[in-house]
This record gives structure tokens, sequence and C-alpha cells, in this order.
């Protein structure tokens, strides 16, 4: 009769470990994106944009590029994080990364329906262009390499699986494409949608889309624990196998020009400069964070705070204690 794998285990998980605590938020904060969205917010958000006196047909556009963003990218990390799956040797990583798929997919299907509840409705009944989520139109160039390249640093673990490799591949996937980009994004809608955020992002003059906001909610929760899980990884192999730091840097330095061109290309619906600066800042917080051995990487709540003074001040701080 043949062995499990790992015969040194005497239980079968360790939820005291960092991705066994990750894994067990992620159970108990499930969400369902058709249940925890009513339908009520959608009609909201359906009836607002049709009686929107201010919304023209270019402003509508910059809101469905943002839309389209969002979800195509959600759809590309679906896609492409099985091969870090797979490259892990440990049952609690392998566990936290299919709670991460499984909540990407999730992530996917809410944008989806927010296409066909909302988008697809409000662009018929205002006889504005109806436009499908993947016309090609929406993505600028520097967003599909961002993508390629996060694809290609993937497929890597699974013929040259190095300590190296994997911190390339959590810097493309967790600290720049969820990290930055996606949490910019959020700021972004947060913004320019709803009470909250900065007043200085928005340009055009949208109405207040609570569906929507409260989605995207539920989605920063989800990718709190998505980037908590990729910033320990970082530091651990910086600390314990030797990694340079300059990994981290020049890979960071190779696409942060690539989320500078996505986050400016809805600039008829935002101020892209607070974006861009608010993405940079983002930046250097992680990286002072997970370069240093002996801070302590921000617990999820943190980690979403994207408003007010728990996203900018975070209080006082010291060397081993950096705010998020």
């Amino acid at each position: 009769m043949s062995q499990i794998r790992d015969t040194d285990r005497e239980m079968r998980i360790d939820p005291d470990t960092v991705s066994g605590g990750y894994f067990k938020h992620a159970v108990y904060n499930h969400w369902d994106p058709y249940e925890d969205v009513p339908e009520a917010l959608l009609e909201q958000d359906r009836d607002r944009l049709v009686a929107a006196e201010h919304l023209d047909e270019t402003a509508f556009e910059g809101l469905t590029q943002t839309l389209a963003l969002f979800g195509a990218g959600e759809e590309a990390v679906t896609e492409d994080l099985a091969p870090m799956m797979l490259a892990f040797d440990d049952i609690n990583d392998q566990m936290f990364i299919s709670s991460q798929i499984y909540e990407e997919a999730k992530h996917t299907q809410f944008f989806d329906r927010y296409w066909r509840e909302v988008v697809h409705p409000v662009a018929d009944e205002r006889g504005f262009e109806r436009v499908a989520p993947t016309d090609q139109r929406f993505f600028p160039e520097g967003y599909v390499e961002l993508f390629d390249r996060t694809e290609a640093a993937m497929e890597r673990l699974l013929t040259d699986d190095t300590p190296e490799n994997r911190v390339r591949a959590y810097c493309h996937y967790h600290l720049v494409v969820e990290s930055v980009l996606a949490q910019t994004g959020y700021w972004g809608i947060t913004s320019t949608m709803s009470p909250r955020g900065s007043d200085d992002v928005a340009t055009a003059d949208l109405p207040h889309l609570e569906g929507l906001v409260e989605g995207i909610s539920h989605i920063r929760s989800d990718e709190g624990r998505h980037v908590g899980f990729g910033m320990q990884k970082v530091q651990h192999h910086l600390a314990e196998d030797g990694v340079p730091e300059s990994v981290v840097r020049e890979t960071l330095q190779e696409l942060m020009p690539f989320v500078a061109e996505t986050v400016t290309a809805t600039d008829g619906m935002v101020d892209p400069m607070p974006l861009v600066e608010y993405a940079r800042e983002k930046l250097t917080r992680r990286v002072e964070i997970i370069t240093d051995r002996e801070a302590e990487v921000p617990d999820v709540e943190r980690l979403v705070a994207l408003d007010g003074a728990a996203a900018t001040d975070g209080g006082a701080r010291d060397s081993h204690s950096l705010k998020d």
C-alpha cells in the first residue's frame, strides 16, 4: 500500500500557520456574488444611471472601461494561479491558493453579473452603443503586457521552481496586480461612485452606484488576504532563503510603468494623477514591510483599509510595526 506524500505530519493541516489562518478567514468570510449583492441595489444603480442628467456616452464609456478592466483582470488571475498551487508542497499553502482561485472566480462572476444586469440595460435605455466587456478597445497595451508577464511568471514555476522565481511570481500577482493595481482601482471607484474616498479623483459627474461599491467591498476583503499571503511569502524568502532585495525592486520597476498606463486609461472619468500617486505610495509601504524581516505584515482589516486615516496615516509606527 502506498503512503501519503508527507509522513512527517501528525495532523492533516496546521491552522496556526499563516496560510492556515488565511484559509480559515476565507471560509468564515465567504460571500456569494448573487446573494450578498442584492438585486435591489443593482436595480438602484440601473435607475440612477438611466436618470443621470449629466451622463453622456463618453462618461458611460469611461465607466464601462473601468468595469471591463476589472473583470478581465479577475478572469486572468483565475486562469493563471494554478501553477503556483502545483508548485507548493505544503498542504496549508495549497489550501489557501485553492481558496484564492475560487475567490477570483467569484470576482469574475460579479463583474459579469454587473455587466448583464446594469451595463447593458442602461446602454439600451439611454440609446448608447451596447459593447461587450471583452471588446479590445478597453485594454491598453500596457495592461495586456502586465497580465502576459504575470502569466509567464506563474508558468515558470512549473519548469524552474526556485525561491527567486517564487518571489518574482508573488511580485507580479500579489504585490502589483492585487496590492497596487486592483486596490488603486478600488479606491478610484470608491472615490468616484460613493460618498467615501477622495474628492480629488472624479472628473465625470457619475451617480453613486451602491450596488457596484457593495460588490467591490466584498472583493476588497478577499484580496486583503491574498495580498497579506504574498507579502508574508516574499518576506520569508528574503529573510530565510537569501533572495536579494534587488529581485523585488527590479521586478517592481519593470512592472510599474504598465500599472501607470492602466490607471491613466480612464482619464475621462477620473484624474489619473491622484491614482498614480496612491499606487506609488501603496507600493512603497509594501516594500518597506517585506524588506524588513522584523516587520509585521498588517492584518486583513488594515490591508483593505482604503479610506480616510486608516489608509493614509496609520497612526504611530516604528521599525517593527509598519503601516500597510
